[in-house]
């Protein structure tokens, strides 16, 4: 008989609906009957396309005799993360303090009132060998007897966890003095120290794709710091950018056949992904991959960001014009069960000689690169570049049957943030790459948030189920959504003179509301939740970059350009606000203030706004721009016949003298 959560909208919380576990959703509900009973209350967390979420629920939430102990002794919660972020953030961090590291699933053990005393992440059903995870049902048994026995002791735990939670507010180390040139220099230093030099990327497998930091450190290429002052850091600069990101395009964390990103790999060299496709990744590399490629021009960079946009079109769009929110890692139980190839297979399809070409080409081998199955997951072998054009074809053939094979699960839920970082992504690959059908897509995505994703007080909601949609709007969601816009205002004009200022005055009504509702009148930093939100056991700041940017460097961003584009003192003011509460954490994880120190970085080199007479030549313009290094600016259509030329470079307080000469102006740049 299924449980609550059959009439849930969030395909993750559905998945359970059929479990023996009495699941509750998160609500009023399931925390009264936790008092009412004296049990404690189990928060287990985790998103639809999770491999490891499946296996925990096959394994111990499917099975009758573990569901039973679940039953008797807990009222057990279920919490999808992309839903509520705001849930997720709260128990993923008090289980990070507890052990020293998180992931999904995530499960917390609280107290009736929500507070969380212990937690974890996976649990085997059983013991397993070289594992050492104390099994699921002991776990159980054992928190049990505790919340019994000792419950003192637990409402202590609970306390100091709640305590700690607090104090996290609160910026690391902070000084009182602003991050500015020194530290960005020592932040480039650490992430060079870190940074893997035969397969690209930061530290050792898991391999995450960091487009964050990718993004900080082509900032500070721009910089004179690094461009006229240090020859050799640059240098070291140009080689972390070009390795990561070709690694990332020839390995298999990019899908060779079908395109998109991976959410990471779980090894060094970028070769077997888990396989999950989360649209936030791909938003987030379609932005870098375009910007280096301004610098860079590669065109395996082009191509990655041609078929992500494909791949992004044809499986993710959704009827109403926004984009859904992942693909799941398992086809029918199985891990990347969609994606993967024996030889034999290909051969039949392209033909002996063709066949056994891709197959080298590819890597694709009778042993098999995973998990000992004989399948292959495709990857580029390194210096087969060109023959990545060559086996174009090929590769849409071998789609064309991967497409009529079983699928992957897609969760069909619309994030108001995520789409937000794909406005942001599509603008930016629209403008680089000169395509303006991806423009005119990036603009109907934004107005899509702007009229469908508001309230009837102009307040964001979360996310849409099926063209409905709910939820309080979180930081991350206006924050995202403001950057957006400005990414629109800034490139918008290139195919609709006057657009900037629809977009601009949307991303300043957003910042007003954040200002109003998520600030903290006392202490520097917005909150993530705003303040008439549901009341939680802790009102948190985010002030680290993760799988997405923190909404405080989002922040940071949106009022960096919106200084730049108004010559309004006060959204300066607000940047070097939150500048005083980063240089702490530059010392200690600088991957993690990667897009707040980009913000500040590129305020400091300097955002340029471009003036445009309206008779002006945008084309040529906009192959002056592109044909440079990438740099922040905004085109500006002038109403009237002042400018006495076709284009006007201005930055901060200073304006150069206008001229007739698109590549003129783009050499100051």
């Amino acid at each position: 008989m299924p449980n609550r959560l059959a009439q849930e909208d969030s395909l993750y919380l559905r998945q359970h609906a059929e479990n023996p576990v009495d699941w509750y959703p998160w609500g009023d509900e399931a925390f009264k009957k936790a008092r009412d009973e004296d049990k404690p209350v189990l928060v287990s967390i985790g998103y639809s396309a999770c491999h490891w979420c499946h296996v925990m629920a096959h394994e111990s939430f499917e099975d009758a005799s573990i569901a039973k102990l679940m039953n008797t002794h807990f009222i057990c919660i279920k919490v999808d993360r992309e839903e509520r972020p705001d849930i997720d953030q709260i128990y993923m961090d008090a289980v990070q303090m507890l052990n020293g590291h998180g992931g999904w699933p995530l499960n917390a053990f609280c107290l009736p009132d929500g507070r969380p005393f212990a937690g974890g992440t996976y649990f085997p059903p059983d013991e397993r060998r070289g594992h050492n995870i104390v099994p699921w049902p002991q776990l159980l048994m054992r928190v049990a007897d505790f919340y019994d026995r000792q419950r003192k002791d637990l409402v202590q735990n609970a306390e100091a966890i709640i305590g700690n939670l607090e104090a996290s507010n609160s910026p690391h180390q902070a000084t009182g003095d602003p991050v500015g040139p020194d530290e960005f220099l020592q932040a480039v230093g650490r992430l060079l120290d870190n940074h893997d030099a035969e397969f690209g990327g930061f530290g050792t497998a898991p391999k995450f794709p960091p487009a964050m930091t990718l993004e900080f450190l082509l900032a500070m290429r721009a910089s004179a710091t690094i461009e006229l002052g240090n020859p050799e850091i640059a240098g070291g600069v140009d080689q972390a950018i070009n390795r990561t990101l070709t690694g990332m395009a020839h390995g298999g964390l990019f899908d060779q056949i079908g395109g998109g990103f991976a959410r990471y790999s779980v090894d060094q060299h970028w070769l077997i992904p888990h396989f999950e496709k989360m649209l936030y990744d791909n938003a987030l590399l379609l932005d870098i991959y375009s910007k280096a490629w301004q610098r860079y021009p590669k065109p395996l960079y082009k191509k990655v960001v041609e078929e992500t946009v494909g791949w992004l079109e044809r499986e993710m769009r959704s009827p109403e014009g926004a984009y859904y929110a992942a693909l799941d890692a398992d086809t029918e139980g199985e891990e990347g069960k969609t994606y993967l190839w024996y030889p034999a297979e290909v051969k039949s399809i392209l033909g002996d000689e063709a066949g056994a070409r891709f197959c080298e080409a590819y890597g694709i081998t009778t042993e098999g690169n995973f998990e000992e199955t004989g399948l292959s997951n495709p990857a580029l072998l390194e210096g087969d570049a060109d023959m990545r054009d060559t086996l174009e074809s090929d590769r849409k053939k071998l789609l064309q049957v991967r497409n009529a094979r079983p699928q992957p699960g897609r969760d069909n839920k619309c994030l108001t943030a995520w789409n937000a970082l794909l406005v942001r992504g599509l603008a930016q690959a629209a403008f680089t790459f000169g395509r303006k059908d991806w423009m005119e897509a990036a603009i109907r995505l934004g107005e899509w948030i702007w009229s469908h994703m508001r309230d009837e007080n102009g307040r964001l909601l979360s996310v849409s189920y099926n063209g409905t949609a709910r939820g309080n709007g979180n930081l991350d969601d206006y924050a995202h959504t403001a950057q957006a816009y400005m990414v629109l205002a800034a490139y918008a004009e290139w195919i609709s003179p006057g657009a900037s200022k629809t977009w601009r005055e949307r991303a300043e009504e957003l910042v007003g509301i954040v200002s109003r509702h998520f600030g903290d009148p006392s202490a520097v930093g917005y909150y993530f939740t705003s303040d008439d939100h549901e009341s939680l056991v802790h009102r948190k700041k985010d002030w680290f970059d993760n799988a997405t940017p923190s909404g405080n460097a989002s922040m940071a961003q949106a009022f960096s350009s919106l200084e730049a584009v108004t010559g309004e003192a006060a959204f300066g003011e607000q940047v070097e606000r939150l500048k005083v509460a980063y240089p702490g954490i530059v010392q200690t994880s600088p991957a993690a203030a990667s897009h707040a120190l980009s913000a500040f970085v590129q305020r400091a080199v300097g955002i340029a706004v471009i003036k445009v007479r309206q008779d002006a030549d945008l084309e040529a313009l906009h192959k002056a721009l592109t044909g440079r290094p990438w740099r922040q600016v905004f085109i500006s259509v002038e109403e009237g016949d002042e400018l006495p030329a076709a284009y006007q470079l201005c930055a901060g307080t200073q304006c150069l003298p206008p001229t007739n000469s698109a590549e003129e102006l783009a050499g100051h740049l």
